[in-house]
């Protein structure tokens, strides 16, 4: 009974050292993962080999990191964590109790070799460890998948005295309780290194212009509503502390405090005094110039970053209070993805579930963008619509999009600025008759909607004119509280079409 103690107590303690599986055979207490292993929130596993007087044995553990790569500060915190639980290895009753165990732990350096998937350890005299059958590594590009256990998450440690030859005892250990303890604790204490975003995109159900105010700018009545086409973001945090850099896979987008992007941390770091830099990279899907708002869905999702780094020092009402105060369109993007916004377009009420997310949408935009502030020069009040903009939202919360809601006042100067946007929504239009339930333009252009089918229709794949245009289908998206966007799966069949070299 006293041997079976000392394996049930030894057993319960854990050391997180890592193990390289990659054929280097070493062990790691602390430091950065493998290159291949980096980024995102994978499941990791560790092994401790405890070597305990009397006996040796081998326990496996499994730890859920979450981060990647680790830069200094990272570093030094991840390892004050790791020393902290190889700490509470210790047995401090075992040497009173039971004389013949001792409570020095030793990691060892031996080297454990890998083959045909499986992993074979070294013999001991006095105690074996049994790794069932079904426990086989996985190969290196499945490793994050972790092991199979086909036919059990228990672990079997078996230990026999040689001296007196007494029968041999067995313990049986349950992986998966110890698993989730494990991660949890380390999650809550390991920092946050590096984290991929979506940034979705907008259109303007009806966009109604009300007035023209002192400031220069216009009051607006709008339908916001997210739709499933949006860039990827990922930020990693930068060992400086003076400067963000920001890479994209598209010519054209600033990449210096011009974007907005670096505008919003910017803008962060000076409303919360925190000193994180970033390196960002964005994968950029949606449009420039396109009435679509994707500078400012990455402004929001920069702060929402940022904030999550930062281990949410602010709340999402102050992210989207201050990005009032670097882009009207911004703080729409901190509702739950459906709000009738008003002012310059801060001013944001939300609007839960007023549109079906199941509507099918076809988004084209020719390669001429439209400039917005050559557009509002050429706005004129008495050339707008006279419908009340709330009895516009209550006949779409009513009833769904329809031609006669989807009302746009900046169309008639856009279509003076770009003629040709005019001709294409006339087309699309004559040759959707049945197909859409709505055509229009979104925002200040130069992209047209429509509503009702996923299908472009068959001239712009015809005429010569439109061999250019983005092209895209799309669907209403949402989030939900203390969330940020998550982007829509889509088959292959239905993936976003492009036909602009400008857009990867």
């Amino acid at each position: 009974m006293g041997l079976l103690a000392v394996l049930v107590g030894s057993v319960r303690r854990v050391a997180q050292i890592r193990w390289d599986l990659y054929g280097r055979g070493t062990w790691l207490i602390g430091g950065v993962d493998p290159p291949e292993l980096r980024g995102g929130r994978s499941r990791k596993f560790f092994f401790v080999k405890m070597a305990v007087q009397g006996f040796n044995f081998i326990e496996y553990d499994e730890l859920e990191r979450r981060g990647g790569e680790s830069n200094r500060a990272t570093l030094q915190k991840d390892m004050s964590v790791r020393a902290n639980l190889c700490d509470r290895m210790a047995l401090p009753c075992c040497d009173r109790k039971y004389p013949m165990a001792s409570s020095n732990f030793i990691c060892s350096h031996q080297l454990y070799s890998s083959c045909n998937g499986k992993t074979h350890f070294s013999s001991f005299k006095k105690a074996s460890f049994s790794i069932p059958s079904s426990y086989k590594l996985q190969k290196p590009s499945s490793f994050e998948r972790g092991f199979r256990f086909s036919r059990t998450h228990l672990i079997r440690a078996t230990a026999s005295d040689a001296k007196t030859g007494r029968k041999q005892v067995e313990v049986v250990y349950d992986l998966n309780d110890k698993f989730n303890k494990l991660a949890d604790e380390v999650d809550m204490n390991a920092g946050m290194s590096r984290l991929t975003l979506f940034s979705p995109c907008k259109i303007n159900v009806f966009l109604r212009i009300t007035g023209k105010r002192e400031d220069g700018y216009h009051d607006l009545a709008s339908l916001f509503h997210v739709i499933s086409l949006g860039d990827k973001i990922k930020f990693s945090l930068s060992p400086s502390k003076s400067t963000d850099r920001l890479s994209t896979n598209v010519p054209g987008v600033p990449l210096d405090d011009k974007n907005l992007i670096i505008k919003a941390l910017n803008l962060f770091r000076k409303k919360t005094g925190t000193d994180n830099y970033f390196w960002i990279h964005l994968d950029k899907k949606v449009p420039t110039g396109a009435g679509l708002g994707g500078g400012s869905s990455n402004a929001a999702t920069a702060l929402w970053a940022a904030n999550q780094f930062s281990g949410c020092v602010a709340t999402e009402k102050e992210l989207q209070e201050w990005s009032s105060e670097i882009g009207s369109d911004i703080p729409f993007f901190f509702s739950h993805g459906a709000a009738y916004c008003t002012g310059r377009g801060e001013i944001v009420e939300d609007i839960l579930n007023p549109l079906p997310l199941d509507v099918p949408l076809v988004l084209i935009k020719p390669q001429e963008a439209c400039s917005t502030a050559e557009v509002y020069k050429r706005l004129t009040l008495d050339r707008t619509s006279k419908v009340d903009p709330l009895t516009l939202l209550e006949k779409v919360s009513r009833n769904g999009i329809s031609q006669d809601v989807c009302i746009n006042d900046l169309e008639p100067p856009a279509f003076e600025v770009l003629p040709s946007l005019k001709r294409l929504k006339q087309r699309l239009v004559a040759a959707g008759r049945g197909q859409y339930d709505a055509v229009f333009m979104s925002g200040s252009g130069s992209t047209i909607v429509g509503v009702g089918s996923p299908d472009p229709p068959q001239f712009v794949y015809d005429d010569d004119e439109y061999k250019d245009v983005f092209l895209s289908e799309a669907s209403f998206i949402t989030r939900a509280d203390n969330q940020w966007y998550t982007e829509v799966s889509m088959d292959a069949s239905s993936a976003p079409m492009e036909f602009s070299q400008s857009i990867e």
